[in-house]
């Protein structure tokens, strides 16, 4: 009896009136299960308004944005309630007294003009003479010169008494992540023939560039040898450097320079006419150049070991 009323009532509704699609019908008002109006996002400040269903008790406010006020001014109680750290005045830090005497320096500003003269001695002081040539302390303008090998050919190279000769040029090989980096070294001995040699070493991507660092380089390491006025040693002399030694002997006039390798390279740059020179172990031009410098070093001319004993020279013999 009960259904067959509520099919008649269904059956009386227009078409267009809307169905009321209460889950429960049966359940007390107070019992229906029905959403909330406001759903909270991830964050606390973003809210998403969710529309009311047409069963949805008439107690729920139509529109959202009442419910966005009060959860907005709930979160700001919330800050206020969190605990701020106090301000710190800065008039309880105290600075350090200065010390007795001191006597603060004056403003930039208020300091007294300096002249040219006085910038130009104090770039002097600090990074040695110009390169205009003049100095204002004394200094050597020609001891110093800077010369950068990378972008110097060889037709611009320092117009000097130095002659240079190549002793070895060798391919060198970088293994680095992304593969190999190919470059030269050079070994070069530099002398004037009188006395000063030196001997450097250089790398580069390009043959000619490392021939021109390792110029430099044994520009920068310039060493006297002692030579007699044959142009010999005044003594013999043995030194080594990493696996290589090196014996070095004077020789009497005529003999000429007796020796190979790099050890000939250097005596000739450095002015020696007759000397004997040997290669004891290692092979390596490097290393031997390097020893036959340690070993003209290590020579004294007879003067020198005279003035050391007190001595006149011609009682070195007796």
């Amino acid at each position: 009896m009960a259904a067959t009323a509520t099919a008649m009532a269904i059956a009386t509704i227009s078409p267009a009136a809307p169905i009321p699609s209460a889950p429960f019908p049966s359940l007390p008002l107070g019992l229906r299960l029905r959403p909330q109006p406001l759903l909270f996002a991830a964050s606390r400040r973003r809210l998403l308004h969710v529309p009311k269903a047409a069963s949805w008790d008439e107690s729920v406010p139509e529109d959202g944005g009442d419910a966005e006020e009060s959860v907005a001014a709930g979160d700001d109680e919330d800050e206020d309630e969190k605990p701020r750290p106090e301000p710190v005045s800065s008039s309880e830090f105290q600075f350090a007294a200065p010390p007795e005497g001191y006597v603060e320096p004056a403003a930039f500003d208020e300091l007294p003009p300096e002249s040219p003269e006085d910038v130009a001695a104090a770039y002097e002081s600090l990074y040695g003479p110009a390169f205009s040539g003049e100095t204002l302390l004394g200094n050597n303008v020609f001891e110093v010169k800077v010369v950068d090998p990378i972008d110097m050919d060889r037709e611009q190279r320092p117009n000097d008494d130095f002659t240079e000769r190549v002793v070895q040029v060798n391919r060198v090989t970088k293994v680095v992540k992304g593969g190999r980096q190919l470059s030269y070294r050079a070994i070069v001995v530099v002398g004037d023939m009188k006395g000063h040699v030196g001997v450097g070493v250089g790398k580069a991507k390009e043959v000619t560039e490392a021939i021109t660092k390792a110029a430099m380089n044994g520009r920068r390491n310039l060493v006297t040898v002692p030579l007699t006025k044959y142009s010999t040693f005044p003594h013999r002399a043995d030194a080594d450097y990493g696996a290589a030694k090196v014996m070095l002997r004077p020789a009497c006039p005529g003999s000429g320079v007796i020796a190979g390798g790099a050890v000939r390279v250097v005596l000739e740059m450095a002015g020696v006419e007759n000397a004997l020179g040997k290669q004891l172990r290692s092979k390596n031009p490097l290393n031997n150049a390097r020893a036959t410098i340690k070993a003209t070093q290590m020579m004294k001319q007879f003067k020198d070991v005279a003035e050391e004993r007190g001595i006149p020279m011609e009682e070195l013999w007796k």
